[in-house]
């Protein structure tokens, strides 16, 4: 655990942080691409929910994978809460009910 400790005192150090919006524009461009890659992954997951509720095929498709990324999902939810990190909050929160919708269809379909 100790090689974690310089993570650990780097986030709670609010002057090891960039400000947001960070003055350089390369970390701005970040910023933002964490925001659009936290929305465009879960929609990713799209076409496999309609796959499964509107053709009613789970096949090889597993509720347990599906089922555990979905409750990964919620730590993730409560560590971005906790750490007041809206891009994991968000993202993670998307990622729940894609993942969750899909575990459901293949549970009721599969």
């Amino acid at each position: 655990m100790h090689e974690f400790h310089h993570l650990h005192m780097r986030a709670r150090n609010p002057k090891a942080r960039h400000p947001y919006p960070a003055r350089d524009w390369r970390v701005r461009v970040l910023d933002h691409a964490v925001f659009v890659a936290g929305v465009m992954g879960p929609l990713m997951t799209l076409p496999q929910i309609e796959k499964i509720y509107r053709w009613h095929e789970a096949a090889g498709v597993s509720a347990i994978s599906w089922g555990s990324f979905a409750f990964f999902d919620i730590i993730w939810i409560g560590y971005g809460l906790v750490h007041r990190d809206r891009a994991i909050t968000l993202a993670y929160m998307l990622w729940l009910v894609m993942n969750s919708a899909v575990a459901l269809g293949a549970l009721i379909y599969g």
